[in-house]
């Protein structure tokens, strides 16, 4: 034992030793860094607490969306009240970039988004804090692969949804300017808050109207859809025979009265 101390120490005083260890402890630092930027940002938020993150949205909140909502999110004169929205509400209008806008006159449109995952959840958390409202949905929650059907999604959403968004999910125009938009290459999650929150035009679908299942079966179809290929060619917004109809009539005549004036000069 001896030995082996007298060993140990013999290498504490080598010249090297030193600038080794100051090798293996930024190497160490380093990895440690490296695994905890892997995880998954939803991990990260699950381990905050969330008084923090309600801290760290009622900063936010005051930094970029009190000047529209109130200071309280009580609402104001151009932006609603939050009180009661909930964290759905936040999670779709922040994440799909909707949130904050210019100008609240204006239809919100899908944008990228301005705040990142764990600022929208503190966001998130803040709203929910404020009243009790429909909650955030979460990965674990859209099992629409396992339990959605698709044929029963395609049916609802015919019936729910296409007098808006077209039959295909292309979405529309609406009364006043407004229009309903494409819901092909929104995230499921955000397709889903839609649904339980309405927001502008859209109408809310409680789960008494169309069931947890029935939604995750709409998910279902709609990416079913959002993957489907266009056989015939270009798909012209998948808005059916009065299009492609449209198309024919308009490029015919125009072929047929672009003949018939060359014809004629030619005459001449």
């Amino acid at each position: 034992m001896n030995a082996g101390v007298k060993r140990l120490s013999r290498y504490r005083r080598h010249r090297y030793a030193a600038p080794a260890l100051l090798i293996t402890a930024l190497i160490s630092l380093g990895a440690t860094f490296q695994v905890a930027s892997a995880l998954p940002n939803s991990s990260r938020m699950e381990s905050t607490p969330k008084s923090t993150l309600i801290e760290e949205g009622a900063r936010i909140f005051a930094q970029g969306c009190s000047s529209c909502h109130g200071l309280n999110a009580e609402g104001a004169g151009i932006a609603p009240s939050l009180i009661g929205v909930g964290a759905a509400s936040v999670d779709f209008q922040v994440g799909t970039g909707r949130m904050p806008m210019a100008d609240m006159s204006q239809q919100a449109m899908r944008k990228d988004p301005i705040y990142n995952e764990e600022e929208t959840a503190a966001l998130a958390a803040y709203v929910a804090s404020l009243a009790p409202g429909p909650a955030a949905i979460n990965e674990a929650q859209l099992t629409y692969e396992r339990d959605g059907n698709t044929a029963e999604g395609g049916e609802l959403f015919r019936t729910n949804c296409a007098m808006c968004h077209n039959f295909a999910g292309q979405g529309g125009a609406l009364t006043q300017g407004k229009y309903a938009p494409t819901v092909m290459g929104v995230e499921a999650k955000h397709i889903y808050e839609a649904m339980i929150t309405g927001p502008q035009s859209m109408p809310v679908f409680s789960d008494k109207t169309i069931t947890p299942e029935e939604k995750l079966s709409i998910l279902k179809w709609i990416k079913s859809a959002e993957s489907e290929p266009n056989l015939g060619g270009a798909s012209l917004g998948r808005t059916g025979p009065v299009t492609e109809g449209l198309l024919v009539w308009t490029l015919g005549l125009g072929l047929l009265i672009g003949i018939a004036v060359w014809l004629t000069a030619k005459a001449r």
